[in-house]
């Protein structure tokens, strides 16, 4: 059985990353969880032991795809993209986290389960690994923004990053589809940063 979740979807810049997890082992006992009910702390040390002992695959939507395609288009593409990097068997059960199946056309053995990131070991694991590493590339785009402080909100709507936006208007990181965004672009058309 294959897990799969994302991370970034409401955030306001930054990519949508997708993991697909195949677990080799039982995980019961040893801390495994949603990733959004983890501390950091917790969440890096159980990505670091899912990624040395488990089958697992990553798979990005960019800025560029978000704001040409739409959350839904890129959330789809994101989740494919990790399926299929994991090379799931014929008629392998696929479980996707949340109430939309978006790898229904793809696969059909996949499902769509509400709040499986707390009910299935893969989907917990998909979870952490999509979260962890995407708060990473996050920590990544803050050295090259500074002004933003993407390392510490990694791009989701905070006060901090209100205030950011508030001062420095949007960068390249920023997806223009986003109302926040949107509004602060009809605002300051010259205050892009590139």
């Amino acid at each position: 059985m294959i897990g799969v979740d994302e991370a970034g979807r409401g955030s306001w810049a930054g990519p949508l990353l997708a993991a697909a997890v195949r677990l080799r082992s039982d995980w019961v006992g040893r801390g495994l969880g949603d990733s959004k009910l983890l501390s950091p702390s917790s969440r890096e040390r159980l990505a670091e032991l899912l990624a040395a002992g488990e089958d697992y695959a990553l798979g990005e939507a960019s800025v560029e795809e978000i704001n040409m395609r739409g959350l839904s288009w890129a959330q789809r593409a994101a989740m494919k993209r990790a399926v299929e990097r994991l090379q799931p068997a014929a008629g392998e059960e696929i479980i996707v986290d949340g109430s939309i199946n978006y790898l229904a056309g793809f696969y059909p053995g996949s499902r769509a389960v509400v709040k499986a990131d707390r009910k299935h070991q893969a989907v917990m694991a998909a979870s952490i690994l999509a979260k962890v590493n995407r708060d990473r590339q996050m920590a990544g785009f803050g050295r090259r923004w500074p002004q933003y402080g993407f390392e510490f909100h990694k791009g989701y709507g905070t006060k901090a990053h209100r205030e950011s936006l508030a001062a420095h208007g949007p960068c390249g990181l920023h997806r223009r589809g986003y109302r926040p965004i949107r509004e602060l672009l009809t605002k300051s058309e010259p205050g892009l940063q590139a």
